[in-house]
């Protein structure tokens, strides 16, 4: 009769040293990140001197008021950029606030690419896709893409008073 001991042994260590690979793989495998920079906007609405006038209602900021870097790792592949809106400590829900992504940044990777957001979308409390990432065999990395905001909505039916809000955008995998 002979013995599994030997085959017992080789899978005992095929095992544990799978388990190993494994761990030091998800070490060195990297998550999606987004860098956010740019100024606070401060909106210039220009004072009402005629009874009756309203104000123009829309405003918008430099085309590239935030710069965002972002990158996918090889694994991931894609991602998507959402984006919304947080009272700070008050807004006033008549005042629409909305982004658009103006441009795709700069990048080295050949076979990425960037779509959609290059439409106003209206910002709410909850995260809205704003746009995706998508990178083939390499590691998508974009530097500088420019986010342009928008508000709506000012009028003078709108109490008087100084308004404020965080736009706060997040990447996630798809």
């Amino acid at each position: 009769m002979k013995s599994t001991r030997h085959f017992s042994e080789n899978l005992f260590f095929t095992k544990y040293l799978s388990i190993l690979l494994l761990l030091l793989c998800s070490y060195y495998v990297k998550a999606q990140t987004l860098t956010v920079t740019g100024t606070a906007w401060t909106v210039p609405i220009t004072a009402i001197t005629e009874a009756g006038t309203n104000y123009t209602g829309t405003y918008q900021s430099a085309a590239n008021q935030v710069l965002l870097a972002a990158s996918v790792p090889l694994l991931l592949g894609n991602a998507k950029v959402s984006v919304h809106y947080q009272p700070n400590p008050t807004w006033n829900s008549s005042l629409i606030l909305s982004a658009r992504r103006t441009g795709n940044g700069t990048t080295v990777c050949v076979l990425c690419s960037i779509t959609g957001g290059t439409t106003y979308i209206t910002l709410t409390q909850t995260d809205i896709e704003l746009f995706r990432i998508s990178a083939v065999l390499a590691l998508g990395a974009y530097n500088n893409i420019p986010i342009q905001l928008e508000l709506s909505g000012v009028s003078v039916t709108i109490p008087a008073t100084t308004y404020h809000s965080n736009v706060v955008f997040t990447i996630s995998a798809i």
